[in-house]
């Protein structure tokens, strides 16, 4: 999350200091205390399901043959799709049948797994209802944890190979990021604590872990961490007013329909608003972050920078990050919900009402108050650098004037060459060279060149 800036930034006066420690500790003092009072303490596990135990198996053999004639359907009324039909032998290796070899169904259907010899695959053991007795192995899904736990080392890896240090400080801030969603805010919301001020004390308690971890202690942090929570709080009204004024009630999407039913307390209006705070934290810090280090190195180049010159310039450079960001969100969003917007193209109804739909209606919202959120964080978190940047300053530099800049102290002027005597420089250059004969104009062989001379 972030920017990298391997450059450490330079130290704030000692006033300076003394403000940010003001203000940001008690700010993360409060934090800690929102979390343990909404901390969800008397969670308890979830009931045992009535789900089918999984075993793990190893495809021995696959044997496919022709599929029975389907029984026929009245006209108009979709068909059952065919195949494919046969059997697969599995030996399993987990469970109570392990090591031996059980003959499954070839998988069919929507979804279906598509499987060969040596797979490795995830096994359910279905009992028949009318025979408790009487059990049988079905195919479920391809085992993927192998793939996934490469995929992991090889994502962590080149992140260590890159930002070295700072990457396995990145690495440590991505954990402890997963750490409080799953241990807080998750558990938190499906206890049936209010959904908005959960994920805003999650998203505040992830900003101060994650940006002083990555990016150290210092005052450049804190300055984005002042930005990044002031940013927070703007995103949480904006979306509570948006979500108002559009009446979204949270109910746009399949999954949400599905919670409501698994748990009926769950406020999925207040879901939404979570999920656009937890959406707009990991572009936020990057803004930020990058904005206070655009000030700190524009400083660093150029000292004679007015307060105001510093927040003109490193605008310029947030103007042209929050360009390319906005895209970011939107393709985002979209990316995510790709499906739905492929299905709701082949719908017949107009394109207004697929855009008032409940569906593209919340995406609309969480993308511009998303942007909306990203736009407040560069002015706010650009005037806090350029005030603790120049607050150590003497003179006009540091009274945020736009004028010129005070002239640096002048430097000593270079020691001045001792003069040659104009007699010897003349004979040096006109006399013969060391080894040859000089030709009758008093000048070395004209055919040699003089390069070495000079």
């Amino acid at each position: 999350m972030g920017a990298d800036h391997t450059r450490p930034a330079p130290s704030a006066p000692p006033g300076v200091r003394r403000i940010l420690v003001a203000t940001v500790v008690p700010l993360f003092v409060a934090t800690l205390i929102a979390a343990l009072v909404l901390w969800p303490w008397d969670t308890s596990d979830p009931a045992a399901g009535t789900e089918p135990p999984r075993y793990h198996g190893t495809v021995t053999r696959v044997v496919t043959e022709p599929c029975p004639p389907a029984p026929e359907t009245p006209e108009g009324s979709p068909g059952t799709p065919q195949g494919p039909c046969g059997t697969v032998t599995v030996r399993v290796d987990d469970g109570p049948d392990a090591g031996q070899q059980v003959q499954t169904p070839v998988p069919a259907g929507p979804g279906a797994p598509t499987v060969a010899v040596d797979d490795e695959i995830i096994l359910v053991e279905l009992t028949d209802p009318a025979d408790p007795t009487a059990s049988a192995y079905n195919i479920a899904e391809h085992q993927r944890g192998k793939p996934l736990v490469w995929l992991v080392v090889l994502f962590a890896a080149a992140i260590v190979a890159f930002g070295r240090w700072r990457g396995l400080a990145a690495l440590a801030g991505l954990a402890a990021s997963f750490a409080i969603l799953l241990t807080f805010v998750l558990p938190g919301i499906g206890a049936g604590s209010p959904p908005l001020l959960v994920a805003v004390v999650g998203a505040a308690l992830i900003m101060f872990v994650v940006l002083y971890l990555t990016h150290g202690v210092t005052a450049q942090t804190s300055v984005a961490v002042l930005g990044t929570l002031g940013s927070l709080v703007l995103t949480g009204i904006l979306a509570t007013i948006a979500t108002a004024a559009t009446h979204l009630t949270g109910f746009g999407t399949e999954d949400a329909t599905t919670l409501s039913m698994l748990q009926a307390d769950v406020d999925l209006h207040g879901l939404l608003l979570a999920g656009i705070i937890i959406g707009s934290l990991g572009v936020l810090d990057d803004v930020t972050v990058t904005q206070a280090a655009t000030v700190t190195e524009l400083a660093h180049a150029n000292p004679g920078l007015s307060r105001r010159q510093l927040y003109r310039a490193a605008t310029r450079v947030g103007r042209a990050h929050i360009a390319s960001t906005v895209n970011t969100i939107v393709l985002a969003y979209a990316g995510a919900s790709l499906p739905v917007l492929l299905l709701l193209t082949a719908d017949s109804r107009a394109v207004t009402q697929l855009l008032t739909s409940e569906f593209l209606a919340q995406e609309i919202v969480r993308s511009a108050v998303a942007t909306l959120g990203l736009i407040a964080a560069v002015p706010l978190t650009t005037g806090l650098a350029a005030v603790v940047t120049t607050a150590g300053r003497r003179g006009g530099a540091a009274t945020g004037r736009d004028g010129p800049a005070p002239a640096p102290a002048p430097t000593p002027a270079p020691t001045p060459r001792p003069a040659a005597d104009r007699s010897e420089a003349l004979e040096a250059l006109g006399g013969p060279r060391a080894g040859s004969t000089p030709s009758a104009a008093g000048w070395p062989d004209r055919d040699r060149s003089t390069d070495t001379a000079w």
